[in-house]
């Protein structure tokens, strides 16, 4: 005999597709494909923000009981509710969890090793979805920020071979922790769930997240479960271990049974390999009715074998999902509403004319999971991480640098601001001293993005890359359209949606990266959506353990936030040459911005400094055999790169004014060039200072604190030693 899961798996050619948005329409008074209200969106996005980790699924039941005590739960932990009595008699469930990770292993150095929570079939792209992310470990004491380790854009040449998707066995978290001790302290133990740390993402008319559909089946149980039916008794189920093969279910309808009917919401079913998903968003799902319901009996003709003991009949109620099984599985908001009414005329419930009623879970909640807040503590390295945390969320794609040039600005001293320029290329600049001995210290303000390319009939957009972006780590996650600042300082609210994930994938790297905002060409072209404008990912700056610093756009955000706070040092009439301090634009491109200063001011420029990451080798993925400064040892002296090699007379002066001041510094190669290349072309000797930093052009960028405190000093001293 099959077992419940085998029934619940079985592919669509066994099942009866019914038309069922007509019924549907009726059961609600409007059409199943009218604009839903909002409170539906917030439903769904407050039941995506649950935690439910397989095994671990009382964070979600918990609360959900403090909010409805109707519920009770069983031994497995279950929750169960009972309505009504006699015939027929029916069993309306869902599944709370979907498959995810804990913790395996921590190693000696501090980084954790995953594992499998649940053995359902996943999106192919699900282990390499959270390589190079933001994740946080459930641990007993609350979450745990981390980043899943990824390699550094800038060795790519390193990692040519490395061509197949990624699994669970090649994912490491840094929870910025030196030694398995540190990350105990921090509160990780085995076996602690983990999970992409990103909050439900709603745009157009739609909700994504991990298990969306499953959750939005949820939903629809637990506002159905408040009612009794009309006729026999209705048993809702709010199940667990749905990952490791509904096991939570199997056993209710063992203790619960005979049912003549069991109905399950969501979640929806994973394309086929090749299927219909992987030609474009338009057709991720055929055009039809929002529900599909698929109906298994016992003995029916075209079924070999008999269902589960006790029950008579199966009914499957898929809601439609695009991108199933991703990061960023998305659901609408009509078809969520239609879904509900599914579940509500399955459970026997007379229609209801006033519309879908919703519960509202997450946000009203006691012990609620949400993502951790940011922290607040007020040791010596707050400020340093309050400065690069307020650059760091703002988007900088290039040739759209104007937001972070003002943030820059305004973050200045006031003699700098009332010295502040802005050339024609866009970089901002600051002069101080007298004319004599120049030197130049110049970080950019850009980030690796994308801009829009090309919009197709259906909304998707074609992308094309600005800078060494790693496709892979963009792939299914969520997007953010920006428009350009006016000349006023405003600017349109940026435009939320998903970077499209491919349906099947053998290999890693995506041919072409595309994006979808819920719309299509025409809604995006009334938006004022371009060719050209910015596209990112979403982004949050984040404390990891006590001194490390993780988010998006660390390069080059850390090495602004240096420089302003070198400014902030400096008193400029004490100064005895002069010193030119300098933002610059489209580093990521092709080091634009510095070319065009050094064209302009290059022949007057004695020294010329660029404040960027030094790439380093201090990974789990990386051999220790070249770049190898670690995270905390201090700022780098940046003597060989693919751009230059710094004068030794140079690094020597360098060294001894960092000697001075009793500043740490590493000195190494690295890949990559940096603003100081097209000074060095100009006749200034140039080298980078840098601060060592993990997972190059990655969401999940780490530095250490310390050392981006140690090289805003460097900078002070470098400028005014003599």
């Amino acid at each position: 005999m099959r077992s419940l899961a085998d029934w619940l798996a079985l592919p669509g050619r066994t099942a009866r597709a019914l038309a069922f948005a007509a019924l549907l329409a009726c059961a609600f008074g409007r059409p199943a494909v009218a604009q839903a209200p909002e409170p539906t969106l917030s439903a769904l996005e407050r039941w995506l923000a649950l935690d439910v980790p397989t095994g671990d699924e009382t964070r979600a039941t918990d609360a959900i009981r403090a909010a409805d005590p109707g519920w009770r739960r069983d031994v497995l932990g279950n929750l169960v509710r009972r309505a009504g009595q006699g015939r027929p008699r029916r069993l309306v469930a869902c599944g709370l969890d979907h498959v995810g990770f804990v913790v395996s292993a921590i190693t000696e150095d501090g980084y954790l090793r995953l594992h499998r929570a649940g053995n359902a079939a996943t999106h192919p792209l699900w282990d390499q979805s959270h390589q190079g992310q933001q994740v946080r470990v459930l641990g007993a004491r609350g979450a745990i920020p981390g980043v899943v380790a990824i390699a550094n854009a800038h060795f790519a040449r390193q990692h040519r071979g490395d061509t197949v998707v990624v699994g669970v066995d090649q994912l490491w978290v840094d929870v910025g922790a030196r030694s398995r001790a540190e990350a105990e302290r921090l509160g990780v133990a085995l076996l602690d769930p983990v999970r992409r740390d990103h909050p439900p993402w709603c745009y157009g008319a739609l909700v994504a997240g991990a298990d969306a559909s499953g959750r939005a089946g949820c939903a629809a149980v637990a506002a159905a479960g408040r009612e009794t039916p009309a006729a026999g008794e209705t048993v809702y189920l709010l199940s667990v271990q749905r990952a490791t093969g509904w096991a939570g279910l199997a056993a209710a309808v063992a203790r619960l049974g005979p049912f003549d009917q069991v109905v399950v919401a969501g979640p929806a079913e994973l394309p086929a390999e090749g299927g219909p998903a992987a030609t474009g968003v338009a057709r991720v799902v055929a055009d039809g009715p929002a529900v599909r319901r698929r109906v298994l009996r016992a003995g029916a003709p075209d079924e070999s074998e008999e269902l589960p003991a006790g029950v008579d009949s199966l009914v499957r109620l898929d809601v439609r999902a695009r991108f199933a099984g991703a990061l960023v599985e998305s659901v609408a908001a009509a078809d969520a509403d239609s879904l509900l009414a599914a579940v509500r005329l399955a459970a026997g419930l007379a229609p209801n004319a006033s519309g879908p009623g919703w519960v509202l879970p997450a946000a009203a909640m006691p012990g609620a999971a949400t993502r951790p807040a940011g922290r607040t503590s007020r040791d010596a390295l707050a400020g340093v991480a309050a400065l690069l945390d307020s650059l760091i969320v703002l988007p900088g794609v290039p040739r759209h640098e104007a937001a972070v040039r003002a943030a820059v600005r305004a973050a200045l001293p006031g003699w700098a601001r009332e010295r502040a320029e802005v050339d024609s290329a866009g970089n901002l600049i600051v002069a101080a001293g007298p004319d004599r001995d120049t030197t130049l210290v110049v970080a950019h303000m850009d980030e690796v993005a994308w801009t829009v390319a090309s919009i197709a009939a259906d909304g998707s957009v074609a992308l094309e890359a600005q800078g060494g972006v790693i496709p892979s780590a963009w792939e299914g996650q969520p997007a953010v359209l920006h428009f350009d600042m006016a000349p006023n300082g405003t600017a349109a609210a940026p435009l939320p949606g998903v970077f499209v994930p491919r349906a099947s994938a053998t290999l890693r790297r995506p041919e072409a990266v595309r994006a979808w905002f819920g719309l299509d060409s025409a809604a995006l072209v009334a938006r004022g959506v371009r060719v050209g404008l910015g596209v990112t990912a979403t982004k949050r700056g984040e404390r990891l353990g006590a001194t490390r610093f993780t988010a998006r756009a660390l390069d080059d955000r850390a090495g602004s936030t240096a420089l302003v706070l070198a400014a902030r040092a400096l008193d400029p009439a004490r100064l005895t040459r002069k010193v030119i301090l300098a933002w610059s634009v489209q580093e990521e491109i092709g080091v634009f911005g510095a070319s065009a200063l050094a064209r302009r001011l290059g022949a007057s420029v004695r020294r010329a400094y660029a404040i960027d990451t030094f790439v380093s080798s201090d990974t789990p993925l990386e051999a220790p055999t070249f770049a190898y400064t670690p995270l905390g040892a201090g700022p780098v002296l940046r003597g060989v790169d693919d751009g230059l090699v710094a004068r030794r007379d140079e690094r020597a002066r360098v060294r001894r004014i960092a000697a001075a001041a009793g500043i740490p510094l590493q000195v190494g190669t690295t890949h990559g060039a940096t603003d100081a290349t097209p000074f060095v072309a100009a006749g200034a000797p140039g080298m980078g200072l840098s601060w060592p930093g993990r997972y190059s052009h990655s969401p999940a960028e780490v530095l250490d604190l310390r050392d981006l405190a140690a090289l805003a000093r460097l900078i002070g001293a470098v400028i005014t030693a003599p």
